[in-house]
């Protein structure tokens, strides 16, 4: 007979817990402990139950319960009733605390886990209850064993666990134009086909916002400037008819006009046909500007799931050279150094600039004026970041530049980094897919367990750690780093596993589950009918395969992180080399997307270290601060230059085609230097790097909007007020103030340097 234990686990019936059990609780009573009595009680409920396959462990518990009662002690049930209630209550205890921390608004690494989502609101608490409560269940119910049992012992984290029974998936690259084109419905509305820009930048808030809650991770329009680009000349010849109407002259000629750009000009000195044309230019701006102000502003208000968070949107663009697609794009970048409301950064949407040779990196290049505002803005508001569609990882061989459509061929990623573009299913495109799921493995912990091993194996006894390489024979080495990979593919494949079993319990949802993100948005999902599985379209998603902490892996193995020695970087590569080699394998025996992803940590940043904290103790370079390395970056400690980081960081982008991204941390004020983000856009083409952002800080006064570079601005010089607002990024977003990030992730803000690019000043 067996026994299905309150996790879900199954184990062999064994009638000695009965007899320990009641005699805990006799041992509470006048009576004292009665073992004959305690042992009649086990051998009748095994008798009764002998003939069951299976029982739960509450069924076994009421059995016992009733023949208490029925004996001559009925005491002893009302003590083992006792006794069954506190073992309850203190399985419960840990949620119990849980819970309480929401209640009070605590700021815990629970209640911080995600610094965009503010846990101290109603909904951002049930949104915390749901959450605290599903993570359990997924754990006891819908997790295989052996999984179950990696995530228990901090080797592998499953992200996004309390959406895991939702079937959700995490992202997506909004094909805008489909539904700008043919309008759509969502709950009880139903949107038209836009015709203006006003309407087709709302559309393209109500897609993103919708979508974000059929999904749990970020929602980004691939192609912003090209989707929106015929919108504007709408507009124009709306302004046309206008003009018409005001005038009472026929302007139809004018109609298919095409502008050679859309710049404002002074009217005063234009007369004619050209007046009327270069008014209707002007009032088409505006008109853009407004829309694209609106779009940035329902982007920061609009919120989503259950009103507690807005949606973590991004937007790319850069690439559309005709004039429609560039006022798009001159018109978002003006919005964006503006500012929204009193001049303040927004935090969303993410911005990414598409750097494209030929279109806009080179001075020849049409929209190379375009990125040198880019540029300027960043400099000043963090956005856009850069996505280098010249690196060889991200080209696409059907990419023509005279191609209408070319976008269709553009890699595109999400803000934080997460990246899809190869397809063993379809065509190489980011458009209409995204990542069904991902896990992260930690690195560290693996690494002490194996320089452990290596240790015994060896009879080699010295301290880990920083500085330990030089205690290191050339045996150790060998005999830790086989050991290393031997686990390394162990936990890979179990994490391999986990992703497949997630990715089966997501195809068994229906297409009606998922209304607007199933009706077209989802690759192919067109041709699914409302009751049909999503199972045929969900092959063009990735799995990601993640890690965390290379450097401090790489310390806890031969002494040194990659950014202190050569050999660390050549056993680096190595080892997420083979994590990009395993993942080809899952990719071919699963018939799935699978990648390796350079995991963005941000609730995951302090949980492995603490579990290995408890394990192994302190080790120098490993355990000793409260957070691991984000995948494979050089730690945020180490003083280098921009380019001795970028030299380092560089090669790891081919290999992680799941997401990745390179930023460096600028010293001083960016805005009198946008130079200096030309250097970085540089130092990505040079290194053949695939995304990158640069950081910097912007304190602003929230009474007067006074703004500088400071950091430390706990006071506004000019007008005295003490209510500043300090931006910083901390992962691949923004976030507006640092009070809802969670402990580690503010060890690591401490520990940031600044990166120096050459640049004068800078």
């Amino acid at each position: 007979m067996q026994v299905i234990k309150r996790d879900g686990r199954v184990v062999d019936f064994n009638k000695e817990r009965i007899v320990k059990a009641v005699t805990l609780a006799m041992a509470q009573t006048p009576g004292g402990v009665d073992i004959d009595l305690a042992n009649r009680v086990a051998n009748d409920v095994e008798k009764q139950l002998e003939n069951k396959g299976q029982t739960s462990v509450y069924e076994i518990q009421d059995l016992v319960e009733n023949k208490l009662m029925g004996s001559s002690r009925k005491e002893v049930a009302k003590s083992y009733i006792t006794y069954r209630y506190n073992r309850d209550v203190a399985r419960k205890s840990k949620t119990k605390e849980v819970f309480l921390d929401i209640i009070g608004a605590k700021a815990n690494d629970i209640t911080r886990e995600n610094a965009n989502m503010n846990a101290d609101t109603p909904a951002g608490m049930m949104m915390k209850f749901a959450s605290e409560t599903t993570k359990p269940f997924v754990d006891d119910f819908l997790l295989s064993q052996d999984v179950r049992q990696a995530v228990k012992d901090g080797y592998i984290h499953i992200h996004d666990k309390d959406y895991y029974p939702t079937k959700s998936l995490t992202c997506l690259q909004h094909p805008l134009d489909k539904i700008l084109e043919n309008g759509f419905r969502a709950g009880h509305g139903a949107s038209r086909p836009a015709k203006r820009i006003e309407t087709a930048s709302i559309i393209g808030c109500i897609s993103m916002e919708t979508v974000q809650n059929e999904m749990h991770g970020g929602q980004a329009i691939p192609a912003f400037d090209f989707y929106l680009a015929p919108y504007v000349k709408k507009t124009f010849v709306e302004e046309i008819k206008k003009e018409e109407e005001l005038l009472g002259k026929d302007l139809s000629n004018l109609y298919d006009y095409q502008p050679k750009d859309y710049i404002k000009r002074d009217l005063k000195e234009l007369k004619g046909e050209e007046r009327d044309i270069q008014a209707a230019i002007n009032n088409t701006v505006n008109r853009v500007h407004q829309s694209m102000e609106a779009f940035i502003h329902n982007m920061n208000t609009i919120h989503s799931r259950g009103g507690n968070q807005v949606v973590f949107s991004s937007i790319n663009y850069g690439t559309d050279t005709s004039p429609e697609g560039r006022c798009i794009i001159r018109e978002m970048l003006q919005s964006t150094y503006e500012g929204v409301g009193n001049g303040e950064t927004a935090i969303f949407p993410i911005q990414i600039w598409k750097k494209k040779r030929g279109v806009n990196y080179l001075p020849e290049d049409p929209n190379y004026d375009l990125y040198k505002f880019a540029c300027k803005v960043t400099a000043k508001r963090f956005f856009p970041n850069f996505i280098n569609l010249d690196a060889t990882f991200n080209q696409n061989e059907k990419w023509n530049k005279d191609d209408p459509h070319r976008y269709y061929y553009e890699c595109a990623t999400m803000g934080c980094r997460t990246r899809v573009f190869e397809d063993r299913h379809g065509e190489k495109t980011s458009v209409g897919r995204g990542n069904l799921s991902f896990s992260t493995i930690n690195l560290p912990g693996l690494a002490i367990e194996s320089a452990l091993e290596a240790q015994e194996k060896t009879g080699l006894k010295f301290e880990l750690g920083r500085g330990s390489d030089e205690k290191m024979t050339e045996k150790y080495k060998k005999t830790v780093k086989k050991i290393f990979m031997d686990k390394l593919e162990e936990y890979a494949n179990i994490t391999a596993k986990q992703l497949y079993e997630r990715y089966r319990f997501q195809c068994t949802a229906i297409a009606k589950q998922f209304p607007l993100l199933m009706a077209g948005m989802w690759i192919d999902s067109e041709k699914l009918g409302p009751n049909d599985s999503v199972e045929p379209v969900l092959k063009h998603g990735t799995l990601g395969i993640g890690f965390i902490g290379l450097a401090e892996c790489l310390t806890a193995l031969i002494g040194k992180n990659h950014a202190e020695s050569d050999e660390a970087q050549k056993l680096g590569l190595e080892i997420v080399g083979k994590l990009k080699e395993l993942v080809g394998d899952y990719s071919e025996k699963y018939d799935l997307n699978y990648s390796v992803l350079a995991t963005p940590a941000e609730g995951l940043s302090g949980r492995f270290t603490k579990i290995d904290r408890r394990k192994y103790g302190t080790i120098l370079g490993v355990t000793d601060r409260e957070y691991y390395t984000n995948s494979n970056h050089v730690p945020v400690w180490i003083k280098c230059t921009a380019e001795q980081k970028a030299k380092i960081e560089a090669p790891y982008h081919d290999l992680t085609r799941g997401g990745h991204i390179f930023y460096i941390e600028l010293d001083g004020d960016a805005t009198k230097n946008p130079e200096t983000i030309e250097a970085v856009v540089d130092l990505m083409d040079k290194y053949n790097m695939g995304y990158g952002s640069v950081n910097h800080t912007r304190s602003r006064c929230m009474n007067c909007g006074f703004e500088n570079s400071d950091a430390n601005l706990h006071k506004c010089p000019k007008c005295g007020s003490e209510e500043i607002d300090t931006i910083q990024r901390i992962t691949g977003y923004l976030v507006g103030t640092t009070s809802r990030w969670n402990s580690a992730k503010l060890a690591e803000l401490n520990d940031r340097v600044t990166h120096n690019t050459g640049i004068k000043g800078a």
